[in-house]
Parts: structure tokens; sequence; C-alpha cells
């Protein structure tokens, strides 16, 4: 089973791009942020011709992620994080897929920090972090997908120094995906490339792709349940490189979920 992660940066201007992803890596979950389109504008006329069902929460210009399933229909289990009833950013999903927990995020950015919109982040960090512990106490294979806007270490970022003061990379945001972390989640894509330099995020601006100078902020966590079903984690780094391409590498994970009968 693969599972992916995908912000798309726009799912009206990156429909396309998404579309020939989908058809050459036939991912079976597919975890997608930033649709930045009301939820009556969500394609998914196309997503279906594509062999995919879908669930998604949608919000005008900002936000909003998606949850895919090839061949079957993601059965919802919530749709916002749990906390704050009064949050109505479209960040967070939960659904199950051939019997795995699949929650699908976009962690706010939090610049400028120090400010509301930090102060906001590491909230809605606490919430995640909550939630993550509910989900490993009821026993279930669990991942957590998506832009976590988070870089964890130094090796996740291209020239940390100059990072020292930015919402992804301060202290209290690392921290926070540390304690979320030491829950007992498995961080994927590190633990079958423990010291690669793998970026997963690249700045427009400065040929950022092209100098290879970029971000690890989408990242796939499983639950202790799931974690011995991992065979195989990357990324589909030559997505990015292509024309009108989202600023995001799409990442993914390999499960073979028959460990977990054994």
């Amino acid at each position: 089973m693969r599972v992916a992660t995908f912000n798309v940066n726009g799912i009206g201007a990156r429909l396309g791009a998404l579309l020939q992803w989908l058809e050459e890596t036939k991912p079976d979950v597919a975890c997608l942020q930033e649709l930045k389109a009301p939820q009556e504008r969500f394609p998914l006329a196309e997503i279906n011709a594509a062999g995919y069902g879908a669930i998604w929460q949608g919000q005008k210009s900002w936000n909003g992620v998606a949850i895919l399933a090839r061949g079957t229909d993601p059965v919802e289990v919530t749709r916002g994080l749990p906390g704050d009833p009064s949050d109505e950013q479209s960040r967070y999903l939960e659904a199950v897929v051939n019997d795995i927990v699949i929650c699908g995020l976009y962690l706010p950015n939090g610049n400028p920090a120090p400010g509301p919109k930090f102060d906001y982040k590491l909230a809605w960090f606490e919430r995640l972090i909550a939630r993550a512990q509910q989900l490993i106490d009821t026993g279930a294979p669990v991942v957590i997908a998506g832009d976590y806007n988070v870089m964890p270490t130094e090796l996740d970022v291209y020239k940390p120094e100059r990072w020292v003061d930015d919402a992804l990379f301060r202290p209290e945001t690392r921290a926070a995906f540390q304690r979320l972390v030491n829950q007992g989640w498995l961080d994927a894509l590190r633990a079958i490339h423990p010291d690669e330099v793998i970026y997963t995020f690249y700045d427009y601006f400065r040929n950022a792709y092209g100098r290879n100078a970029g971000l690890r902020i989408d990242h796939l966590l499983l639950s202790p349940t799931l974690a011995p079903a991992l065979r195989a984690a990357g990324t589909d780094h030559a997505v990015r490189g292509r024309e009108k391409p989202s600023d995001h590498v799409p990442t993914w994970v390999e499960l073979d979920l028959s460990a977990l009968k054994a």
C-alpha cells in the first residue's frame, strides 16, 4: 500500500500536474494540501475519472485539504482538528482506507514569529498532539501525513543558520514536533533514510530546486501499530522540476499490510 502526501499549491492551477502524478505513481492514498479552492470548486469529476474517490474540506483562496483513495471512497471519520470549535481554517481530515486510519493535515506556517500567527501555530500543534495521543491509544494503524511546516533537525534544511528565527525552525516548533514523535510515532522518511539530505519543498525563487536548496517539511508519521509494515519511503523529486509545478515534492511510504496480520 502506497500512501503519499502532496501540497499541490492550488488544485485549480495544478490539476494537470496532479493527474499526471496520480497516473504515473498510482498511490493507494494521497493526502493533498493547499487546495486553495472553495468546497464547490473541488474537481471531483476529474479525480473520479482518474480512478480515485475523495473527501475534501475546501476554503476560498487559502488552505484546504483532501484525502484521495484509489478504487474506493475514503470513509470519513472527522473534518477539522478537534479541540477548538471556533477554528474555521480548513487544515485537517481523518478517514479510513483499507482499515488504515489516514489523517491528512496542513499545519499552520506561523510566520511572522513571534506574533498571533505563531501563537496559532503552537496552539494548533497542541491540539494535534492531543489528537495523536488519542489515536495511539486506540491501537489502530494510523498514518498522519501532510505539510507540517516544520524542519525537525538541521539535516532537514539548507543552510539552517539562515532559518533560526523562522516559525518553521524555531525551537518551540521543533520541540512540539519532537513531543509528537515521542508519543511513539515513526518519522517514516527519516527511518528509511536516517542520514540523507532529502528535501520536500523548494522556493520558486533563486533557482532553489536547481541548487537543491530546500526544506523537509512534508512528513508521514506511522503509529506504533503500523510501523512494522514500513518497507520503503521516498519522494517523487522530479515532479518539482516540471512546468508550472507546486513548490512541494510528493512524499510517500510503501507499507506491507500483511506484516500486521502475522
